[in-house]
């Protein structure tokens, strides 16, 4: 049935219709209405504008969200910051604000501020043919037969031997704690002649003192031309004295006949300090000894700019130069004493200097036999003298930086810079360099937390406090003008989608062995508060590796950020690997898998897991990680090779790849040297396919170094037959990075690119190989055996062979050839190569 109307009814009952009610017509239709031509248009325009508005809309916001995504490479991680903006000050940190933070020069000292007062040391041989050799910053190109510090504890002393090409310095310095600005501390440079020496030397010590962009200098000059001392006062400072006493031929000795020369400008950076003082000196001096021939002499005289200088809009700051010249052997100590240090019993100098320096070598030489055993191991005195400079350069070679990173993401079309930040770091290689390195700072704090766990914590903290809100770490961190001035342009932007091998975690691994080991440790506490306060960094930092390093397959990775023109390389290099040229898929292409990086990946999610369980916090997702990630069978699945035997990175690979003179047409007639000079340049010889790239080498062995593989294995069986085949990575000096079969062995990557990371011997993966071998000597399974006896043979060879070098060369070098064992590469080179004091401890 239909519903009806509802129809009024009046109060009388009587229904009657409604007004709005009309009479139905019968027999009548509604009509249609018709679409018109105009109402068409209303609705194209209607979506017309819909589509413009959204489009404007979507604009914008594209353009929102560049900008966002543009900025969040230079946005700082929003978590607490690891340490207190002021946990390097004097007030918090006395023992430690001073110190030899300029691991770039051979000498000198400045304390953890980002604008501190500098001081340092130049020398130049004085009546030697040529052109003036001055040397301040460590320099390969100086042919020095060696310098470092036999003994550094850190924080408190060091000595240190410079050799020279006729005459030997020896840079000692003591610091002395008290009053409010980190107390005083004193050098004495000792000079003395060879015994080949054809004549007696005459030296210019040059001491300087330079303010970094704070604080004042004013000289005070005795006898017209000898600046005995430098007062000043800075923010950090306060107010301080720096006093230059006369040369002796050493201590309570008379004093010796000197020339003296001062110089007193401005700089406008301490990556100037060497050409101010080189545009300053003038031959117009003579050396006028009380019996001798008098000779002119070079010295500091008024600083004469070069013509014509670069526009620059830095402040320059204070500048102050003290020059002696004396003839060996002679002494010369500097004094500096602090404003507020008003309780001093006695001053720092001569004998009182000298029982110092004694009674702090006694407690270094103790504290390294308690720390590493060596003599209990029975090591020589030669041997156990080495190790203590290994150690003591990585200590006297620990740098604060402060500065801005030059970076670059996508999103920018231009490089920006990173928020000013600080670091305290060991570095690679005072004279090559001379930065903090993400990849090379794990392994150098393997060392120095067995030494120093403060030290340790201080520079980690450093480095994650550092991360941006994306979790990325600039990974090569050149911060200061210092810094920048030893780097190659093309090496000076760092790009956030670049990885580095996360090193670090090696050392959180092992700080998470001792609290599982000793939880009731005095310094448990301390370790754990570290932890929580490290903690939102680590998450971060891990899932930034485990999301923008993913791979093309599930739990694959890949290294990002390979060389592209593939044109110029004979097998494009991989630097943010860390293996730089080692061999990898021939064609760079988003297929490619990485067996290293997934070694990395399963050994830090594992790290992550513990650390989480440690702290109470959710770690079954870390667990899950690591325990797929670990699982043998997927590893194989993934880079396991059956041609070769062996785990392999996988890609767009061909072996039949060399360098060859690319041909340049000249037209008959035409001169050649208006047409480009011929490269070498990469002939592919039959076309690149997916495949495993069968190269054997260091990448091959990370399921081992890092101890993926399970003791029983049977791919160990293949990997320790690799290690001690002669015809592969086995020699008397230690293991090579590639294989001596590979086509790639000893290959030039480019017409000017030596083999870096095809042949020779590197100190840091050897480590890692005795390391493992040492752990899987100590699992049981079926080549529990082989493993001991390779430990014992490997061992010896790298200790050894580095021991040897030092001996023959007085350096610790970057890498050894693989076919003599003689050092090469970058010297000194007590970065990771100082590894080889935990080999000879055996503390992994």
């Amino acid at each position: 049935m239909g519903r009806h109307r509802k129809r009024v009814v009046t109060s009388d009952g009587v229904p009657h219709p409604r007004k709005e009610e009309k009479p139905l017509v019968p027999g009548r239709k509604e009509k249609k209405k018709k679409t018109s031509s105009t109402d068409v248009g209303k609705f194209l325009i209607n979506v017309s504008i819909g589509l413009c508005v959204f489009s404007l809309v979507w604009f914008f916001y594209a353009l929102y969200m560049r900008s966002s995504l543009a900025k969040r490479v230079v946005t700082l991680h929003p978590s607490p910051r690891v340490l207190d903006a002021n946990s390097t000050s004097a007030a918090v940190s006395p023992e430690r604000f001073w110190g030899t933070y300029r691991p770039q020069v051979y000498f000198g000292m400045k304390t953890r501020s980002p604008r501190s007062i500098v001081t340092g040391l130049m020398w130049m041989r004085q009546f030697s043919e040529g052109d003036v050799s001055l040397r301040h910053t460590c320099e390969q190109g100086d042919h020095l037969p060696s310098y470092g510090w036999l003994a550094h504890d850190g924080h408190s002393f060091g000595v240190q031997e410079i050799r020279d090409n006729d005459f030997t310095l020896t840079t000692e310095f003591v610091k002395r704690t008290g009053g409010d600005h980190g107390g005083d501390w004193t050098w004495r440079i000792t000079a003395k002649q060879h015994s080949s020496a054809p004549h007696t030397p005459v030296i210019s010590l040059m001491f300087y003192v330079a303010a970094d962009t704070q604080g004042s200098l004013r000289t005070h000059v005795e006898d017209m031309t000898r600046l005995g001392s430098i007062t000043g006062t800075s923010e950090e400072l306060g107010n301080f004295k720096i006093t230059f006493r006369r040369p002796t031929a050493g201590e309570a000795a008379s004093g010796k006949y000197a020339s003296y020369n001062y110089l007193q400008t401005k700089s406008p950076g301490l990556d100037r300090l060497t050409d101010i003082v080189k545009n300053s000196l003038s031959r117009r001096f003579v050396f006028s000894p009380p019996s001798g021939e008098k000779r002119p002499y070079i010295a500091v005289d008024s600083y004469n700019p070069p013509p014509q200088p670069q526009k620059d809009d830095r402040i320059e700051s204070d500048f102050v130069v003290h020059q002696v010249t004396v003839q060996t052997p002679f002494q010369i100590e500097v004094l500096f004493e602090s404003g507020s240090f008003r309780d001093r019993p006695n001053q720092l100098v001569g004998s009182v200097l000298t029982e110092e320096l004694e009674s702090h070598k006694a407690a270094f030489d103790a504290k390294f036999e308690r720390t590493f055993g060596l003599q209990a191991k029975r090591f020589t005195q030669g041997q156990v003298k080495f190790s203590k400079a290994a150690l003591s350069n990585m200590l006297g070679g620990m740098g604060y930086f402060f500065g801005q990173s030059i970076v670059q993401s996508v999103y920018n079309e231009h490089p920006l810079l990173y928020p000013e930040g600080a670091l305290f770091t060991a570095v690679p290689s005072r004279s090559f360099f001379p930065r903090g390195f993400l990849w090379d700072e794990g392994f150098h704090q393997l060392l120095l937390s067995k030494w120093d766990p403060r030290v340790t914590r201080e520079a980690v903290a450093h480095w994650l406090d550092l991360i941006n809100v994306e979790g990325w770490i600039p990974r090569e961190q050149i911060l200061g003008d210092e810094a920048r001035s030893k780097v190659p342009p093309e090496f000076v932007v760092q790009r956030n989608e670049n990885a580095n091998p996360p090193t670090l975690f090696l050392v959180l691994g092992e700080l998470v062995e001792q609290l599982k080991n000793h939880p009731e440790a005095t310094s448990s506490k301390d370790a754990l508060a570290f932890l929580r306060r490290l903690y939102p960094r680590l998450q971060t930092w891990f899932e930034w590796y485990n999301t923008t390093q993913a791979g093309p397959l599930p739990n694959s990775y890949r290294w990002r950020g390979r060389d592209t023109d593939t044109n110029l390389f004979l097998n494009p290099k991989t630097l943010t690997s860390g293996l730089d040229d080692y061999p990898r898929a021939s064609h760079p292409s988003a297929d490619e898998r990485h067996v290293d990086l997934h070694c990395w990946m399963a050994l830090t999610s594992g790290i992550m897991a513990s650390v989480a369980r440690l702290l109470g916090e959710p770690h079954r997702e870390y667990e899950r990680t690591h325990v797929t990630l670990s699982n043998n069978d997927l590893l194989s699945e993934l880079h396991w090779s059956e041609h070769l035997r062996a785990f392999c990175d996988y890609g767009n690979h061909t072996h039949a790849v060399a360098l060859q003179q690319e041909k340049v047409f000249v037209p008959p007639g035409q001169p050649r040297h208006q047409f480009p000079v011929a490269r070498l340049v990469r002939a592919v010889r039959k076309a690149p396919k997916l495949q495993f790239v069968n190269a054997l080498g260091y990448v091959s062995l990370f399921p081992f170094l890092l101890h993926v593989l399970t003791p029983e294995s049977p791919k160990l069986e293949h990997i320790l037959r690799d290690i001690r085949d002669p015809d592969r990575l086995w020699t008397p000096y230690g293991l090579r990075s590639l294989s001596h079969s590979d086509p790639l062995y000893m290959k030039r990557n480019t017409q000017h690119d030596a083999p870096y990371w095809r042949g020779a011997i590197w100190i840091n993966i050897n480590y890692l190989a005795i390391k493992a071998l040492y752990h899987y000597s100590t699992k049981a399974g079926p080549y529990q055996d082989k493993a001991i006896v390779l430990y014992q043979e490997l061992r010896t060879n790298v200790i050894n062979n580095v021991y040897k070098q030092y001996q023959d060369t007085g350096y610790i070098w970057e890498q050894y050839s693989d076919s003599t064992g003689r050092g090469q590469g970058s010297h000194p080179f007590t970065g990771w190569s100082a590894l080889v004091v935990l080999i000879m401890a055996e503390e992994y």
